[in-house]
């Protein structure tokens, strides 16, 4: 039923039951009833509707409860008894949907932020269509105060873009050429032209409240437990009834007990606290992939972590390059040659470094072979390249002298990562790359202890002096170096063997299977990145660490309420239950509290849709430390 039509029925027998009160103190007996008998139909039509729906279901629902006692105290004549009985269940499911609509209002306000129109470029003209109408490829046009409608690069302009909708962050990001922008987001300020590259269902707003809508849709396994419990309660309940009258003969009692045994309040306990917590999630950036994973989540006890992307910037540069027997030049431009094919940030590293030296890169590789964890085989102008790590050289039986050896080590010691280069079996230079911390890094660590988690572990393919480094910085208790994917799977269940509850934190792709062996799986910077929203329990789209702790605190927080409520209810209705078999509660003021018992469960769920993080913040002291970044 509409909620229109819902406070249209609840409003008329209301007005009944008043009409019905004044003809009692007029002594109008009969017109009194006739009022009565009128609200109660009114009332109880929908109530009796929804009973038979779930009764077509081979369900029994609390509605079939009220019903049996509404017929039964309108065979005794009890006609206020039904007609309050009736208008109080309708009136509470009314005041409760508006609550739940409420706990959904974090989802509905980023539903208010889907953009409805975009300014394009077609045939030469400049036309304004609906935003589901943009293709790939058209020429969007932005300007101060709209939103954008699509995903897309900036190739003309510069603007500043509210991207809250997206990241929960509320400071605007500058855009300029080449920058990505995101559908939903709003240009404060500034003028853009943006190549639409994602558009209608595939922009990541939209599967942002894609996402948040199957999320709040599923279920966790303590409300899974409660939907059992209750369609095994609610027949047992009918059957307790009819013990109670045959001890009793007390036909009164008998339907009080029937009605306020519903257990309406648990039924919605867990589900209305789940809802509020993932939605107070996705506002603030943090999608939290349903109930399960939400229960999960507060259970989390140790946290580890990827280094590269996710505790540094995931932006390395080359530091030095050391040649052996080879001109910097043409050693650099073969090796970026070699790699410009590569989808390894390390490759992509050097090759930046190329085009920023202004180097020509006119050979294509060829025979191209990647070996996760340890480097890559190209053939470049007829010249064999090998790429990367010490295992990888030996693994191509390729002798590393002393002298390398001694230097490649120095690098790693200082911080930085040593990538190996082998020209036709020869050794042929080193290249020294690092990385920069995350300035948030070590109060995001420290936030996270003080949440509760117990051990937080790094898992890197990095040389061992590089990731201990790190690690000591940061104030991370374990370290694991030099490890392929494989080996970082069997590290995670090595710790969840060991009676952990995993988080594991990556990028979403190179750290997938990691992600995916976790109890749960973090992705950080969601952004744009299709893998990462697939692979991940939870997605940090705002690409802070900071928030890690904000989404562990909420999950505990959200089955803290959750817990909150189930007591609450249950204490509710044991409470009226004992007051009904001592006859000190009657059928309307016991619907009453039972409907208030109701409302308090959703007012106390509410309180997640305003909860915010509360630890204090502390300066890093890592700004701009520079570290290195693995193979």
């Amino acid at each position: 039923m509409k909620r229109k039509n819902r406070a249209t029925i609840v409003l008329l027998s209301g007005i009944l039951l008043t009409v019905s009160f004044i003809f009692n103190f007029a002594n109008l007996t009969l017109l009194k009833n006739a009022a009565l008998i009128t609200a109660t139909i009114i009332a109880g039509y929908p109530i009796v509707v929804k009973a038979w729906q779930a009764l077509r279901m081979k369900a029994f629902s609390i509605e079939l409860l009220v019903t049996i006692a509404v017929i039964g105290a309108l065979f005794i004549g009890e006609y206020v008894e039904s007609g309050a009985v009736t208008f109080l269940f309708l009136f509470g499911a009314y005041l409760e949907a508006r609550s739940l609509e409420k706990t959904r209002s974090s989802l509905k306000s980023l539903m208010d932020m889907a953009p409805l129109e975009a300014t394009v470029i077609r045939g030469g003209k400049t036309v304004v269509i609906p935003a589901d109408e943009v293709e790939v490829g058209d020429r969007v046009l932005i300007q101060s105060g709209e939103k954008i409608a699509i995903d897309g690069t900036v190739i003309i302009g510069q603007a500043f873009v509210n991207e809250a909708a997206i990241t929960g962050e509320s400071v605007p990001a500058r855009k300029q050429i080449d920058d990505t922008v995101f559908s939903g987001t709003i240009i404060d300020n500034g003028y853009i032209e943006v190549t639409a590259e994602k558009v209608g269902e595939d922009t990541t707003f939209s599967k942002i409240i894609e996402l948040v809508e199957e999320a709040q849709e599923s279920k966790a396994k303590t409300q899974k437990f409660l939907e059992k419990f209750a369609s095994f309660y609610t027949p047992a309940i009918l059957l307790l009834s009819v013990i109670v009258y045959i001890f009793t003969k007390d036909i009164e009692l008998t339907l009080t007990f029937l009605v306020i045994a519903c257990p309406g309040a648990l039924v919605i306990s867990a589900p209305v606290s789940i809802v509020a917590g993932i939605g107070n999630g996705a506002v603030k950036g943090i999608l939290i992939k349903g109930g399960d994973v939400m229960e999960k989540l507060a259970k989390i006890d140790v946290f580890v972590f990827d280094k590269t992307g996710t505790l540094t910037k995931g932006q390395p540069e080359v530091t030095a390059i050391k040649t052996y027997g080879m001109n910097e030049i043409t050693f650099l431009t073969m090796v970026a040659e070699a790699e410009i094919i590569s989808e390894h940030h390390l490759g992509q590293t050097v090759v930046k470094e190329a085009h920023k030296r202004g180097l020509p890169l006119v050979y294509k590789p060829t025979h191209f072979e990647v070996v996760k964890g340890n480097g890559i085989g190209a053939t470049v102008n007829h010249n064999h390249l090998l790429i990367g790590n010490r295992k990888w050289m030996t693994a191509n039986q390729v002798n590393i002298d002393k002298e390398i050896q001694v230097y490649a080590t120095d690098q790693e010691k200082k911080g930085y990562t040593a990538i190996i280069v082998a020209v036709n079996k020869t050794i042929a230079g080193v290249i020294s790359i690092a990385d920069q911390i995350r300035p948030e890094a070590e109060e995001s660590i420290q936030s996270l202890k003080q949440s509760g988690i117990k051990q937080i572990y790094m898992l890197t393919g990095d040389n061992k002096h590089a990731a201990e480094k790190v690690a000591n910085q940061l104030g991370i208790d374990g370290v694991f170096a030099e490890l392929l994917p494989e080996d970082k799977v069997n590290k995670i269940k090595e710790l969840k063997n060991n009676g952990f509850n995993v988080a594991m934190v990556g990028d979403g792709i190179n750290d997938a299977p990691a992600i995916a062996t976790a109890d749960i799986g973090f992705a950080m910077g969601g952004t744009g990145t299709d893998v990462a929203m697939e692979t991940a329990d939870v997605v940090i789209m705002a690409d802070k660490l900071e928030k890690l702790s904000e989404a562990h605190r909420l999950a505990k927080a959200t089955i803290r309420n959750m817990k909150q409520n189930m007591f609450f209810a249950v204490g509710t209705v044991i409470f009226l239950l004992v007051g009904v078999l001592l006859k000190q509660v009657f059928l309307a003021s016991g619907m009453l509290i039972h409907e208030l018992s109701v409302l308090i469960v959703i007012m106390n769920a509410l309180r997640l849709v305003y909860f915010r993080k509360t630890n204090k913040k502390n300066r890093s002291s890592l700004n701009g430390t520079l570290l290195p970044s693995s193979r």
